[in-house]
């Protein structure tokens, strides 16, 4: 994003960012962790497992914590998630094991299983404890694209099985959303790298990167010199909001200007807005809305064209967010970016309603917000070049690949898992169980 008088870096001093973007979490401490295992009652049928979409066994993981056996705990989370350090830290633990926990059902108050997964997690990556052993040498080959939660989890699962794994990455460092997706307050510490590092630790899994499906190699190719593949490449293509003047200076997509501030040495040098309108529901909408007001946005308003209720990002989030300043205005659709000069200026919105099929339609209604800068939030796509030449051979919906329950795909020797999949979660969690269970199909299919 340029700069200019009302887009500018240095809106707050590098002490005032550094506070701002400082963990959004405070890890518990080893008294609090034996305090809150105790809460736990180790439901024999415990219906926290059964909302986790990668199945860890929760109550085991607890009762391993509140008798000292910090390695068997971290042991029975990264048998499920590998990446069960930054999913600790950022999975919707609200809507999922935590809202399934039978604590709520007579206290209100969930075991807080996230937090003490973290505090399971954080002891093996700081102490430094490998838990796993590849096995033997196979001289079977697997090609991963992506290099992301799917993509490595998956990659992981081959390697321990003892097939060799090489993973191409389009970007310049591995951990996808875990690195370039996610709010920089909910990820301090390296903590993505930390656990992309020790994924490779376990050997056989050799890395490209600066790599794309589309552009640098195609399927047929990876099909033609690997015994199996594995896609996990997400979704590369911007959703647009469909507007004239969408190419106006200070119109940016949220997915970029996170990924940019997150790789960014000195945040107090990211340029922001005065006025930041933020359009879309989702995570991402959050996550850009949040970290400009941290940035030292004056005005910042999330626009969704549905309630509260309808919004992807959960309650819990959308509270978080209105914590820091931010405004979230629900049933209005954006219908012109109006400029002055060169660059957007004011978004006009039309208020919106369901009809009689429960569809989102204007009511005529308008206003207008004042904006610097406007990020689209709107989902993602996967991008056109990704399957040049596979299109008429994977079978696609809706723009997603097609799996079957081991996510396999239409191909023999193709798997599929993540963002890219049709009918996925869009989760940093869900992408991971999806990058084990096609690891595992894979060891079978090979032999293994």
């Amino acid at each position: 994003m340029k700069e200019c008088p009302d887009i500018s870096a240095g809106r707050l001093s590098p002490e005032q960012v550094a506070e701002n973007f400082r963990d959004s979490h405070l890890p518990l401490t080893q008294k609090q962790a034996l305090v809150e295992a105790a809460r736990c009652y180790f439901c024999y049928d415990a219906p926290c497992i059964e909302a986790c979409p990668t199945s860890i066994d929760i109550p085991s993981f607890i009762r391993k914590i509140a008798t000292g056996n910090i390695k068997g705990s971290a042991k029975d989370i990264l048998e499920q998630n590998i990446m069960g350090g930054v999913c600790a830290r950022v999975c919707p633990t609200e809507v999922l094991c935590e809202q399934a926990c039978v604590r709520n059902l007579q206290e209100h108050k969930p075991v807080a299983i996230g937090q003490l997964q973290r505090y399971s997690t954080d002891e093996m990556l700081d102490g430094g404890l490998q838990l796993f052993a590849r096995a033997g040498a196979t001289g079977k080959r697997v090609a991963i694209v992506g290099g992301g939660p799917a993509g490595l989890a998956c990659a992981h699962r081959v390697a321990r099985a003892g097939h060799e794994a090489t993973v191409f990455e389009a970007r310049p460092k591995l951990g996808g959303l875990n690195e370039y997706g996610l709010a920089a307050y909910k990820v301090v510490d390296r903590i993505a790298q930390r656990e992309v590092d020790y994924i490779l630790e376990i050997g056989g899994i050799q890395v490209k990167t600066g790599k794309a499906l589309g552009r640098d190699f195609t399927l047929a190719d990876l099909r033609r010199d690997f015994d199996a593949v594995f896609l996990g490449m997400g979704l590369g293509g911007i959703n647009a909001l469909g507007l004239d003047k969408e190419d106006l200076s200070g119109v940016a997509n949220a997915v970029e200007y996170i990924a940019n501030l997150r790789q960014a040495e000195d945040l107090s040098r990211i340029p922001v807005a005065r006025r930041v309108v933020v359009i879309g529901g989702g995570m991402t909408a959050i996550d850009i809305a949040s970290q400009s007001k941290r940035l030292g946005a004056e005005d910042v308003t999330i626009v969704y064209r549905r309630g509260a209720e309808q919004m992807p990002a959960s309650a819990h989030e959308q509270q978080f967010a209105q914590t820091t300043g931010v405004r979230i205005k629900h049933w209005a659709k954006p219908i012109r970016l109006i400029e002055h000069g060169n660059g957007v200026k004011e978004v006009e919105f039309e208020d919106t309603r369901l009809d009689a099929q429960g569809r989102v339609t204007g009511t005529g209604e308008t206003f207008t917000l004042a904006a610097d800068a406007v990020f689209k939030a709107i989902g993602q796509k996967l991008a056109p070049a990704a399957l040049d030449g596979a299109a008429d051979t994977l079978k696609l919906e809706k723009g997603r690949i097609v799996v079957d329950p081991d996510r396999k795909t239409s191909l023999d020797d193709v798997w599929a898992g993540g963002d890219c999949v049709h009918g996925g979660q869009d989760l940093t969690v869900a992408a991971v169980a999806d990058g084990r269970i096609a690891g595992d199909a894979i060891n079978a299919f090979l032999g293994s």
